[in-house]
């Protein structure tokens, strides 16, 4: 495989995850529709690439971070996409989260044109992309995985690559961890709400609760965000929201119950309501918070 890595999508993670490959050593070369990021990389030692068949012709690897399904199948399949000028062979990797049905569709597409695609979402947010440390939960053939693992290692620590399944297998999982997330970021809330209402030091709360059996990533990082009010975002509200409707989409199909899930859900869509799309998700509390008359 080359050592040249395409990348397409240069948004909150894709900007990060693609500098970390710069910073590794791989050459690489970039599109985004935004002309700002591209022009960042491109001071930082990127290629740049008019459109993702550019990218195609120049990379036999090559990573997608874009926001949603249809994103990811004009990327794809669309005029001047990556099908129609990629050489057999060469390996896409899908880190956007999108619908399993629809990975499991453009994994069938790129085999029949002799290539391959992996679903591999990722968890770890901003600073994850940033730090290089996120986790990849990977879908798809296990031999196309071996011979990108040394590029996803350079975005995420290689202990947390995880061949999850067969393609659409990395989206189930994700769609896993979002439920996951969203579930203990409202009750992470209410512990909060609770302790303000009784007059107790929420701070103080939280580093008891961080010793104990409560302990987690979410209490760690954005219990302090929900009590300090940093709304700033690390992952946006309104992409949450699109991320809990593909995961209760997938509830349905696969007639899982998911009555704590459906509650998140309406968290957030509340949040957005309030004109809060673009901020953290973690501002679901400022919904309990408002329900509580804090």
């Amino acid at each position: 495989m080359s050592n040249t890595v395409g990348f397409i999508g240069l948004g909150l993670m894709g900007k990060p995850m693609a500098l970390n490959l710069l910073k590794k050593g791989f050459s690489v070369i970039v599109h985004s529709r935004s002309r700002g990021p591209v022009e960042a990389l491109v001071a930082a030692g990127a290629k740049p690439a008019g459109s993702p068949a550019e990218v195609a012709r120049a990379a036999s690897r090559i990573v997608t971070m874009l926001p949603d399904g249809p994103d990811v199948s004009l990327v794809l399949e669309g005029d001047h996409g990556v099908f129609g000028a990629m050489a057999k062979g060469t390996v896409i990797v899908d880190s956007s989260t999108i619908a399993p049905a629809t990975a499991r569709r453009l994994a069938d597409r790129a085999a029949e044109l002799g290539s391959s695609l992996l679903d591999a979402p990722v968890s770890g947010g901003e600073v994850g992309a940033i730090d290089g440390t996120l986790t990849f939960m990977v879908g798809g053939n296990a031999g196309a995985l071996e011979a990108v693992r040394d590029m996803l290692g350079a975005m995420g620590k290689p202990e947390r690559i995880v061949h999850v399944g067969d393609s659409g297998a990395g989206q189930i999982c994700k769609a896993c961890n979002q439920i996951v997330l969203g579930g203990t970021m409202a009750v992470v809330a209410e512990a909060i709400a609770l302790s303000r209402k009784a007059g107790v030091d929420p701070m103080k709360v939280r580093a008891a609760l961080m010793g104990g059996f409560a302990q987690s990533r979410v209490l760690e990082v954005h219990g302090e965000r929900m009590i300090t009010g940093n709304w700033k975002p690390g992952f946006k509200a309104k992409l949450f929201n699109k991320d809990l409707g593909i995961a209760m989409n997938t509830l349905g199909e696969n007639h899982v119950p998911a009555p704590t899930s459906a509650v998140v859900q309406q968290l957030v869509r509340a949040q957005i309501a309030a004109g809060e799309g673009e901020e953290d998700y973690s501002g679901i509390a400022k919904v309990i918070f408002k329900l509580a008359n804090l």
